[in-house]
């Protein structure tokens, strides 16, 4: 018995240090990464010194020049301006993905730069020396130019219904449907759940070509196991915000202060657009304007209401109110069309639909909503 009770000691305890071995060499690359964004978008040479490594072996995209093998020393040049230092260059940056293995990791970066409408991937290797993690080479790939401004997706962490524990998640095709429309459209997008970290899924069907496609997507992936929160996105850096549906929408987005006000910010302050789809819905109908009338009060709103559930299923009991009859409590319009069918509502800035066969349609609206504005400025 005593050797049983040792031997779980020790396989718990094994496990502890593995996932802090874990979490602190994520934490190292991170940091590198983060002082090659921060030094390459504001001409900081000495964070560019601190990042690579001094024969790093850079391999960056040129028009004319299909092999372009630059050194490092002459990279570290072209940032090392004294009379910009800590200027904005043009650059911004956003990690991708990173896969650690042992002491050796490679990450992917996106690489934008709107002044000169060009985009690049950087697929960069990084190897621990000592302590300290440092990029010993890199390689720019040019890409689909992005848009300026990004896309918030914004699920829940709640993995069960209520206090039971019936398995809940969010919809994989309400998040993959979404996120093809925006990402073809050259939007990048960002992820913040309520608790941060891993997203729980449900729906996965591997039989379906759209879900293997991102199953298979190691950045989207990534993207998923490490959502943020609503404390590390700054609000004008977003065009809209979208709320994915899953029956775990029902818990834990709808009551959370820092989601609610985050997402207000990018719509009230920045004009941003407010959508949803399908569950998701029941992370809006609580949001209230700086007046503080609701959101959905005088809208015209859709998403997945109550007489579409299972009413005598034991998930439906734990739902903590009911959709359409919050939105119409508010004053609200809530339609709905063929069940099996894509629906979406447009009113204004906030965009809803009623199932995951809306998701494409609500980016969708969302992108010509963005694209007309866009248009209208330049014509301005």
């Amino acid at each position: 018995m005593f050797s049983l009770i040792r031997n779980a000691l020790l396989c718990f305890l094994l496990a502890i240090a593995t996932t802090s071995f874990a979490q602190s060499a994520h934490q190292g690359v991170t940091q590198t990464l983060n002082l090659y964004i921060q030094g390459t978008s504001h001409y900081q040479p000495k964070l560019l010194e601190k990042a690579f490594h001094k024969d790093a072996n850079l391999l960056l995209a040129h028009d004319k020049k299909p092999f372009w093998q630059v050194p490092f020393a002459e990279y570290l040049s072209w940032f090392n301006k004294p009379n910009l230092f800590g200027k904005y260059s043009g650059r911004d940056g956003h990690i991708l993905s990173i896969n650690i293995r042992d002491s050796v990791a490679t990450a992917t970066v996106r690489i934008n730069m709107p002044d000169k409408n060009r985009s690049y991937i950087d697929h960069i290797q990084l190897k621990k020396f000592d302590k300290r993690w440092l990029i010993i080479s890199k390689a720019a790939q040019k890409q689909t130019v992005r848009q300026q401004k990004r896309i918030l997706f914004i699920v829940s962490s709640a993995n069960t219904h209520g206090e039971t524990q019936l398995p809940a998640g969010a919809s994989f095709s309400e998040l993959v449907y979404a996120y093809d429309a925006f990402d073809q459209a050259g939007f990048d997008i960002d992820f913040i759940s309520t608790s941060g970290g891993e997203v729980p899924l449900a729906y996965i069907d591997p039989s379906n070509p759209d879900h293997t496609k991102y199953l298979f997507d190691t950045d989207f992936m990534y993207a998923l196991k490490n959502s943020k929160t609503a404390s590390q996105i700054d609000a004008k850096n977003y065009a809209a915000v979208h709320y994915i549906g899953g029956s775990n929408a029902m818990y834990q987005v709808p009551n959370n202060p820092e989601i609610a006000a985050l997402t207000m910010e990018i719509y009230e302050q920045h004009q941003g657009i407010i959508s949803s789809v399908c569950h998701g819905t029941a992370g809006i109908v609580h949001l209230t304007l700086k007046n503080g009338d609701y959101l959905v009060t005088n809208k015209t709103i859709t998403g997945y209401p109550e007489e579409f559930e299972k009413q005598d299923a034991d998930y439906f009991k734990q739902f903590p109110f009911l959709m359409r009859k919050t939105v119409e409590s508010r004053n609200g319009k809530f339609t709905t069309g063929p069940r099996d069918g894509s629906h979406i509502e447009v009113d204004g800035r906030v965009i809803t639909g009623q199932n995951y066969l809306s998701s494409a349609n609500v980016a969708k609206a969302i992108i010509t909503q963005l694209n007309n504005k866009s248009q209208a400025n330049l014509a301005k």
